[in-house]
């Protein structure tokens, strides 16, 4: 009986919220019409999923070696998600204002002059569209790079990959994608749980394991992770600092993606800011600690 009643009071509480989310809408005359089965750790592993801090870090790590080598990749790392923390509570207060399924785009309608808001809605409708496209095509085709490389490094070296071959794959990823994009929402935010061990669990087989396994004799020393400067780039030593910015703004600049599905969010006004910031901070602190701990080469005893 208590179980029941239990159940009761939760199907009454949710039935609530629901009501709470769909009076929001209305007070911004937006109607509500996707069904709301995101949670507010589902919204957190949506975005820890997407930005997956192992596998991003890799794919662009041309992007901190060169700039800066160790000292990029760890301070510049923490000096570009400083200010990405600061851009993601500026959205997160408007995601909670206005969890609409248009995001950015609905925002620029309301927030610009009128005389402008026409052009603006239509650049920021494009650019986003278009961020996305290259988005899912950078990120399949970096993960058709790492098979390959694994497959490489697997077969020590005898195994080389074809550009035709790794092509292949990137389609492959692509089909897969749009196989995910057809299940239902409750099916894709129930398996953000998986993705979210998946990805603590790769993250800590890089930075527990991995030094393990690696000899003594290439371990780097405390001072060469967080104090060797290595500007190979051409830039000057200050340009290529700020060049480096563009791997953590990669891995970690996803962070409008949970507005894009509030209006699939369950008390979307508490829930988006709250994933938005709290996947925002533990991005930028596991991303930190990835390289920090590598390249210094502790080793556990």
């Amino acid at each position: 009986m208590d179980a029941q009643k239990f159940i009761e009071q939760k199907s009454l509480a949710m039935e609530t919220i629901t009501l709470d989310d769909e009076a929001l809408l209305a007070r911004l005359g937006y109607k509500q019409e996707f069904k709301r089965d995101f949670s507010r750790m589902e919204l957190f592993g949506l975005f820890f999923a997407i930005d997956g801090i192992v596998q991003s870090i890799a794919a662009v790590l041309l992007f901190s070696i060169p700039y800066g080598g160790p000292v990029a990749m760890v301070w510049g790392w923490f000096t570009c998600c400083c200010f990405i923390v600061i851009v993601s509570l500026a959205m997160a207060e408007l995601g909670s204002a206005a969890p609409t399924a248009g995001g950015l785009y609905y925002w620029t309608f309301m927030f610009s002059s009128p005389k402008y808001r026409k052009i603006l809605c239509w650049l920021v409708g494009y650019v986003n569209t278009a961020a996305y496209i290259s988005g899912m095509a950078s990120v399949d085709w970096s993960v058709a790079t790492q098979i390959m490389a694994a497959a490489n490094i697997g077969t020590d070296g005898a195994f080389v990959a074809t550009n035709g071959q790794v092509y292949g794959v990137y389609c492959a990823l692509l089909v897969i994608h749009v196989i995910m994009a057809c299940l239902a929402t409750k099916v894709i935010a129930r398996l953000q749980h998986f993705f979210v061990f998946l990805n603590l669990a790769l993250f800590l087989v890089v930075i527990i394991a991995l030094p393990i396994a690696t000899p003594k004799e290439l371990h780097n020393s405390a001072a060469f992770a967080f104090g060797r400067f290595q500007n190979t780039s051409g830039w000057s030593n200050g340009f290529a600092f700020i060049l480096s910015f563009l791997a953590p703004a990669w891995t970690v600049g996803g962070y409008d993606t949970i507005v894009h599905i509030s209006e699939e969010a369950r008390d979307a006004s508490r829930n988006v800011p709250f994933a938005m910031i709290s996947a925002t901070v533990v991005l930028s602190v596991l991303g930190w600690s990835e390289p920090a701990s590598g390249l210094s080469g502790f080793q556990l005893k």
